[in-house]
């Protein structure tokens, strides 16, 4: 049944239990929880946040818990398409108005607006414009309108879209509605041109960190590059990746190549037709495509959470693009890489492009970036950081995650260097464009100069014994390390940030790069990348059981037409392959495993997992009984005689282990189980009357808090309803024990002698 409009409150709280009941996550990622609460106050909102960081959940919930419907401006069909059919998944009732959908299915999902029935609407800008349409929504209750892919509004964006920016027509016909701006890239002035653009009245701005520590960055010579992808792919069997090259011809020549090799690789490009690119697009998300060789075409909101790589084939035209094509890898936060292939001659190809503009004004502003984008690729600085600072956002630490950081070039302290140069620029008054600053520090006497009078400033020929290649390089690694940005709508000119200031001011010191960079050993990640990278090993392509899961996952959704990431993404099977869930309560433990997607898949899962943990014989244990929180699975098929028991497992082994001292950690680890196995495992042979060491998982205090608990809420409630009440400071099998515990003492449940 899909979510259907009931008396919750617009609180956080209530936003809290639909997170878990309909999505599947005890908790918020970074500044959601802050995000919902400015969306439920009723105030215009601005949300930057990085491709993966959740940005649909902080208008998907807070509309679940509201009033009316939430109209939803997305860009692509594709986009509209997919997200609904993941809320619908999710068992909330949502739907999309666009180019592909009959006029009798309008006239139903306007039926259901009209009834409060619909939670979440998806159009196209186009749709939204369109003659009548406007007078729809008049009629209907809108609680807010979120215009995702908010980029486009500005003409400064790099991916500009002509109707986006007629949206500020929702202003004047919808001035009580509040309305949610959310992108993954935009830099200072594209901030600013969507708050305009939008008429947004004093909006909330959150800006989420644009670190991805999970994508390890990478930058490759760009000699032979067909023979370095073919080599990267052998090391990344059946992963999912994307290879964006910058012509057409590139793709389909590309993808030819790969699938000689025996790759499921297709292509994508303007230049195919609708249908075309609708199958190729589809059966990449179904999994029946590994690869796609594509232009930047190709991507834009696309919802396929288990991409494992993007490959750049040619240098990107601006790190805007670069960092929205990137951030289609590790969506579901598992490690992911993202590969740049760099010539020369890429830059004089996309300049040749970019001076054909006929708007003068374009061309010198994608010029620029086309500059910085360069430096990023010939930087011999943390890569990451780079990125951050194009962003507006400092990090004080390398990331440890990208090739620079594994193979660091030779630095020297350029403190005093550094410091001639942002006085330079703050003595034109931060009014300078790179060149006339690198004139000024030369000392140089041109028109450019004199006419402003820099001539006469301290710091003029204060450089003069470096070359103007050298200067260049120096202020480009100020750029990349957040001292200086550049003001594109001021005449490019050169202005310091904080970190900046503190460096002139001589508050921190700063390492350059030498110019000569020896060849060293490239370096294993370390610090928090090595976590980002490696984590807890997450199981991956090609083990046993996570592989199951993935085929379990593919017949499921090919089944119901649906992409498998739909029904669950790589990281929930990889916590399944971990954790292995056997009953309800343990499977909704699940990250990402919410009611409905439990009542829909869950218990296929559940019959898989147990049939490969060696569940244990009827004779082993008496059948646990279920609850209305956590119903077992029938054992699976008692173990041949001579059969290790690492595969067949019985109960009594782990509580034998158990009752000799080892912790739960050190049985899993003797039986080579998980620890969740274990767990359940002394679970219910504690109900059966067996003794535990209960002070191993609960003091007396804790047993009194959840008696106490349990009596507040009264006699109805579920497992679910107790772990929220205590505010999650204990997990289930604790709570379970507790309980278990209780019926003991009141002598509801049997006991047994120890017999060891």
């Amino acid at each position: 049944m899909l979510f259907a409009p009931e008396p919750l409150a617009p609180t956080i709280d209530s936003a809290r239990r639909v997170l878990k009941q309909y999505y599947g996550y005890d908790h918020f990622r970074p500044l959601q929880q802050d995000i919902i609460e400015s969306i439920l106050s009723g105030r215009d909102t601005v949300v930057l946040m990085p491709t993966g960081g959740g940005k649909s959940v902080c208008f998907q919930v807070p509309a679940m818990v509201q009033e009316g419907v939430c109209v939803v401006v997305s860009p692509l069909i594709a986009l509209m398409k997919d997200q609904v059919e993941a809320l619908k998944a999710n068992g909330i009732s949502a739907a999309c108005i666009n180019s592909s959908i009959g006029q009798a299915e309008q006239n139903s999902i306007a039926k259901a607006c009209h009834a409060g029935a619909l939670k979440l609407l998806y159009v196209s800008p186009e749709k939204l414009l369109s003659e009548g349409f406007l007078s729809f929504l008049q009629r209907i209750k809108v609680s807010m309108f979120a215009i995702d892919e908010a980029h486009c509004i500005s003409s400064w964006g790099h991916d500009f879209r002509p109707e986006y920016t007629q949206l500020k027509v929702l202003r004047q016909q919808f001035p009580a509605v509040p309305i949610i701006a959310l992108t993954a890239t935009a830099d200072r002035l594209t901030q600013r041109d969507i708050q305009q653009q939008l008429r947004l009245n004093d909006p909330q701005v959150f800006l989420s960190s644009f670190d991805r520590p999970n994508l390890n960055l990478s930058v490759r010579p760009g000699q032979d590059r067909v023979t370095g992808i073919i080599n990267y792919l052998k090391n990344h069997p059946e992963e999912p990746g994307i290879v964006y090259c910058l012509s057409r011809k590139q793709c389909e020549t590309l993808a030819g190549k790969l699938k000689e090799k025996g790759y499921r690789a297709g292509f994508y490009h303007a230049g195919m037709t609708d249908k075309a690119r609708s199958d190729v697009q589809e059966k990449f998300l179904r999994d029946d495509l590994q690869i796609i060789c594509a232009t930047v075409a190709f991507g834009m909101g696309i919802d396929k959470s288990n991409v494992r790589w993007v490959i750049h084939y040619n240098l990107p035209k601006n790190i805007e693009g670069y960092y929205q094509e990137i951030g289609r890898a590790g969506r579901d936060g598992a490690p992911a890489e993202a590969v740049l292939f760099y010539s020369y001659a890429d830059v004089a190809q996309l300049r040749d492009m970019i001076t054909k503009d006929a708007d003068p004004r374009l061309s010198q502003l994608n010029t620029t970036k086309l500059e910085r984008m360069q430096q990023f690729a010939e930087a011999g600085s943390c890569r990451r950081r780079i990125l951050l600072a194009y962003f507006g956002e400092v990090s004080e630490t390398d990331c440890g995650n990208c090739d620079i950081c594994r193979n660091p070039p030779s630095t020297f302290d350029g403190t005093e260097l550094a410091q001639k140069a942002l006085s330079a620029v703050a003595r034109t008054r931060e009014a300078a464009p790179l060149s006339v600053v690198v004139d000024i520090l030369l000392g140089r006497r041109n028109q450019g100069v004199i006419s402003r009078g820099y001539d006469q400033i301290k710091t003029f020929g204060a450089g003069a014994n470096l070359t103007f290649l050298d200067w260049q390089s120096y202020l480009h690694q100020l750029l990349n390390a957040g001292l200086l940005y550049i003001a594109y709508e001021q005449g490019y000119a050169l202005k310091l940030t904080e970190q900046g200031w503190q460096v002139l001011k001589g508050e921190r010191r700063l390492n350059l790069r030498q110019f000569q960079v020896p060849e060293k050993t490239e370096k294993a990640p370390k610090g928090r990348a090595a976590k980002a990278a490696a984590g807890q090993r997450l199981p991956s392509v090609g083990d046993d059981l996570f592989e199951k899961l993935r085929n379990l996952r593919k017949r499921i959704a090919d089944a119901q037409g649906v992409p498998p990431y739909v029904v669950f993404s790589d990281t929930t099977l990889q916590e399944m392959a971990v954790e292995r869930p056997r009953t309800r309560t343990a499977m909704l433990a699940i990250s990402g495993v919410g009611m409905k997607k439990f009542e829909t898949y869950g218990q296929e899962f559940i019959n898989l997992i147990a049939a490969q943990s060696g569940a244990p014989a009827p004779e082993d244990v008496p059948d646990v009984p279920a609850d209305e929180d956590d119903t077992p699975v029938a054992p699976a098929k008692k173990r041949s005689p001579g059969a290790p028991s690492a595969t067949g497992s019985t109960y009594l082994d782990s509580w034998k282990l158990h009752r000799q001292g080892l912790t739960v950690a050190q049985i899993a680890e003797q039986r080579g189980l998980s620890q969740s196995t274990i767990k359940s495992h002394l679970e219910a042979l504690y109900e059966k009357g067996y003794q535990l060491r209960t002070e191993e998982f609960l003091s007396m205090d804790d047993f009194a808090r959840i008696r106490m608990a349990v009596a507040e809420l009264g006699p109805e409630f579920r497992l679910r309803d107790l772990f929220d009440h205590l505010r999650e400071q204990f997990d289930y099998f604790q709570l379970r024990v507790a309980l278990i515990y209780d019926k003991r003492l009141r002598g509801q449940l049997p006991t047994k002698p120890v017999e060891v």
